[in-house]
Order: structure tokens, then C-alpha cells, then sequence
């Protein structure tokens, strides 16, 4: 080989070892720059999932209360609706029931309009009018 030759070699050669070089500096900043972004996102990853657990915590807790108080809520409507139950009047008063035992009906069953119309016609249209409410409270008429 001649002397051109080789020095053509040896400029190649370094030309070759400088463009190694930066290539490894440019992989190496790289390598950085992928590390910086693998922290960034792990970091993210791991406030997501600690929101995630946050929020379905109070959700769980909030749930259960909620359903603890529709409980509560539907044993008082429950008791309400007995109470009222047993607070309607089912008997009628001593003067009701004295005029109907008078005219002969039974004050225990449903009576007919036209009994009832025919029975209390001795009455005042007050005096009717009271009884007839107090026989429909009773449930005796409509």
C-alpha cells in the first residue's frame, strides 16, 4: 500500500472514531432523557392509582351510609304508616250509633246510600251531615 492509500485510511479511520463518539454521546443522552421520562411517568402512574384508591374509599363509606340511612328511613316510614294505622277512628259515636240502632241497621257492615239516607231523615241537615262523616271516617260509607 502506498503512502496515500494509508493516510486516507487513517483519516477515514478517525473520522469513523468521532462519529462512534457521537454516537454514544447522543445514545447516552437518549438513555437520559428515557429515564427522565420513565420517573414521569411512574410518578403519574402513581398519583392516579392514589386517587383511585382515595376516591373509592369515600365512595364505599358513602354507600353504606346511604344505604344504612334509606334503612333507617323505611323502618320509620314503617312505623308511621302503623301509627297512622291505628289512629283513624273505627267506631262511630254513642249518637251515631244510637240512631242507627233505632232504624235497625247494623253498624258493623257497609250500608247502602238509601238506608242511610231513609234512616237519618228524622235528623237535622246538620245532625246528618255530622253522622254521615263520621260513618264515612268509620269506613261504613263511601
Amino acid at each position: 500500500m502506498n503512502e496515500d492509500m494509508t493516510n486516507q485510511l487513517v483519516a477515514t479511520a478517525e473520522r469513523l472514531a468521532s462519529a462512534a463518539e457521537t454516537l454514544d454521546r447522543v445514545l447516552a443522552k437518549l438513555d437520559s432523557q428515557q429515564e427522565a421520562l420513565n420517573a414521569k411517568v411512574d410518578r403519574i402512574v402513581a398519583a392516579v392509582e392514589t386517587r383511585t384508591e382515595l376516591s373509592d374509599e369515600p365512595a364505599a363509606a358513602g354507600r353504606s351510609q346511604l344505604e344504612q340511612r334509606i334503612a333507617e328511613l323505611e323502618k320509620a316510614n314503617t312505623e308511621l304508616k302503623a301509627q297512622a294505622a291505628r289512629m283513624t277512628r273505627k267506631t262511630l259515636s254513642p249518637l251515631a250509633t244510637q240512631i242507627l240502632s233505632k232504624a235497625g241497621a247494623d253498624a258493623a257492615d257497609k250500608m247502602d246510600p238509601a238506608v242511610v239516607d231513609r234512616t237519618l231523615q228524622t235528623l237535622s241537615v246538620e245532625q246528618r251531615i255530622a253522622v254521615k262523616a263520621e260513618m264515612a271516617r268509620a269506613g261504613m260509607i263511601e
